[in-house]
C-alpha cells in the first residue's frame, strides 16, 4: 500500500514530517557519514550570525539523568562562510537547509533573514527568538511579549520566504507568543526550544558553566514538550514542528497527534546518529500495518 508522508510547512512542501533539529547536526554534513540527509524533509543547520562566533568558554555541556545540559553559545561560522562553504554540501546532496537565524539584536536578525530568505536553494529560515538581546539588557527575545512582538514585525516585513519562529518554553504562558506570532503573520512554529536548567558543582560549590544555567533537552523534557505543543495546537492554525526528546516512532507520534505537522531529532543524533532516517522507515511501516494512506489522518489526532 502507497502511504502519503507529506506535510506542508507554510508554503513549503516536506517529503515527509522527520526533520534534524538545529545545533544538533551541525550543517548537515556531521550526519552526512551515517545517512543520507536528502531522505529528510528538512536539516535546520546550527544557529547562523552575522560573524563568526566562538561561543561559551568553559564547560558547554553535561549529561543528565535522561537528558543533556548544554551551553555553546551559539558557536558558528558566521553567515559568509556558511553561504560559501556550508550550503553548497547540503544543496549538493539535495538536502533541505533550513538555517537557523540567532543574532543578538533585532538588526542583525532582520539583516540575517533578508539575505537569507533570497538566498537559491533556501526556502525557509528558522528565528531562534531564544537569543539575548544584547540592547535589551541581555534579556531573549522570546520572553518578553512587547520584544518578541516588535522583532517578529520587522523580520516578517524582511523575509521572502516562509518563516518559523522557534519558540522558548521558558516563559508563563506559551501560547501567548504563539497567537502573536500567527497575528503577525508568521508561517510556522518551532515547539519547544530548551528549558533552562543548572548544575552545581559540589566540590566548589559554584555553577558547572560559565554562564550559570544551560538549556536542558532530551527524553527528560518530552512529556512537557507535548504537553505544550498540545496547548499550542488548540489556540493556533498555523503548522506547529515538535520537538524534544524524540527518541522512538512512539514519541514522534505523540508530538503528530498532539498537533505537530512534522517534528525534529534533537539530542537524540548525538546518541543514535541514523535514527532520523529509521523513523522515516518506521513511520511508513507503521502507516501501512494501520491502513492509514495518509499522515493528514495522524496529524491533530488527539483533539478530534
Amino acid at each position: 500500500m502507497k502511504v502519503n508522508t507529506a506535510v506542508k510547512i507554510g508554503s513549503l512542501v516536506l517529503k515527509n514530517p522527520v526533520t534534524v533539529a538545529s545545533g544538533t547536526a551541525g550543517y548537515g554534513e556531521e550526519l552526512s557519514r551515517f545517512m543520507d540527509i536528502s531522505r529528510l524533509g528538512a536539516i535546520f543547520t546550527k544557529g547562523l550570525s552575522l560573524k563568526p562566533r566562538i561561543g561559551n568558554r568553559g564547560n558547554r555541556v553535561l549529561e543528565t539523568p535522561s537528558g543533556l545540559l548544554n551551553s555553546i553559545g551559539l558557536e558558528n561560522v558566521g553567515l559568509d562562510a556558511f553561504l560559501d562553504k556550508k550550503l553548497p554540501f547540503l544543496l549538493k546532496n539535495n538536502a533541505e537547509a533550513i538555517p537557523n537565524v540567532a543574532g543578538h539584536s533585532e538588526d542583525e536578525n532582520v539583516e540575517l533573514c533578508r539575505i537569507l530568505s533570497v538566498t537559491g536553494g533556501i526556502h525557509a529560515v528558522e528565528l531562534n527568538v531564544s537569543c539575548p538581546n544584547v540592547k535589551e539588557g541581555g534579556i531573549a527575545f522570546g520572553t518578553n511579549l512587547e520584544v518578541f512582538t516588535r522583532l517578529l514585525e520587522k523580520v516578517r516585513k524582511a523575509t521572502q520566504c516562509v518563516l518559523i519562529v522557534k519558540l522558548s518554553p521558558n516563559v508563563t504562558d506559551i501560547t501567548q507568543f504563539a497567537l502573536r506570532a500567527q497575528e503577525v503573520g508568521v508561517d510556522a512554529l518551532s515547539a519547544v526550544n530548551t528549558y533552562l536548567g543548572m548544575k552545581i558543582d559540589i566540590k566548589t560549590g559554584k555553577p558547572h558553566f560559565n554562564n550559570k544555567v544551560a538549556g536542558l533537552s532530551g527524553p527528560a523534557i518530552r512529556p512537557l514538550a507535548v504537553r505544550t505543543v498540545y496547548q499550542i495546537c488548540e489556540k493556533v492554525n498555523i503548522p506547529v514542528i515538535g520537538l524534544g526528546g524524540i527518541a522512538s516512532l512512539e514519541d514522534m507520534l505523540e508530538f503528530m497527534m498532539a498537533g505537530a505537522a512534522a517534528i525534529s531529532v534533537g539530542t537524540m543524533n548525538m546518541v543514535d546518529p541514523d535514527i532520523s532516517v529509521r523513523l522515516i522507515d518506521e513511520l511508513e511501516s507503521y502507516m501501512q500495518n494501520e491502513k492509514i494512506t495518509d499522515i493528514a489522518a495522524i496529524i491533530g489526532k488527539a483533539h478530534r
